[in-house]
């Protein structure tokens, strides 16, 4: 009488470890997107994002870190964390939000924190960017205004105030300068983007003509002539 075999035992090194999601295939973008979104990892914010945040507590503490070195103008510092350093945006992606920044009411490095951090991580990550760029700040902004109450008056404090206002305008001016290569992959294309460009500095900075005026009469130009460009 011939002994039954046993059933052969699984292949231990074809099985799905503990903490692996079982029918992922690695390497390709789909099962990738699949585990990222079962495991509850925020979603991308753009396909040709150079990385992504982590967590909403790393937006907090990179949100923090660039709110705290924006004496005399944050935007500027803004824009070197997240495109330069950190690379959650491209240049591009990041001229976009700062363009809806600048037509909605309030601060623009607000409004651009609480919309990089939705596109993140819904809720939690605009809480987390608005956190990280008030919270400090704040706490800095009270000690400095008892401070300035009893010193204002010393001729120190307003020689400093002044090379501040200089340091900011030179801030912003670097901002644009670094931000005008991204015009070339504008959808209207590079010379009609950058002729937008130079007439709205000549009309602000020069012509002093009120920033909603233009908004409404240039900006609705651009944005009818875009709107015409995407439409199929």
């Amino acid at each position: 009488m011939s002994t039954p075999v046993p059933p052969l035992a699984p292949d231990a090194t074809a099985l799905p470890a503990a903490d692996e999601s079982p029918g992922t295939l690695p390497g390709t973008a789909a099962g990738a997107v699949g585990t990222l979104e079962e495991a509850g990892s925020p979603s991308v914010l753009d396909d040709d994002s150079p990385r992504v945040p982590t967590s909403p507590g790393e937006i907090f503490r990179v949100f923090t870190r660039l709110a705290l070195q924006g004496f005399g103008g944050v935007l500027p510092i803004v824009q070197h964390e997240l495109v330069e350093r950190e690379r959650w945006l491209t240049r591009e992606q990041f001229l976009e939000l700062l363009a809806v920044a600048q037509v909605l009411p309030g601060p623009n490095v607000v409004n651009l924190s609480l919309m990089f951090g939705d596109r993140a991580f819904g809720w939690r990550g605009a809480l987390a960017a608005l956190g990280g760029m008030l919270l400090a700040p704040l706490g800095v902004v009270l000690a400095l205004t008892a401070a300035y109450a009893h010193y204002a008056q010393h001729p120190a404090v307003a020689g400093v105030l002044r090379g501040m206002g200089a340091v900011a305008a030179g801030l912003i001016m670097g901002t644009g300068i670094k931000l005008l290569p991204a015009l070339r992959r504008n959808v209207l294309g590079p010379l009609p983007a950058f002729a937008f460009a130079a007439l709205m500095f000549a009309c602000i900075a020069l012509l002093r003509i009120p920033l909603a005026w233009m908004l409404g009469g240039l900006g609705a130009v651009a944005y009818a002539l875009a709107w015409r460009r995407l439409a199929p």
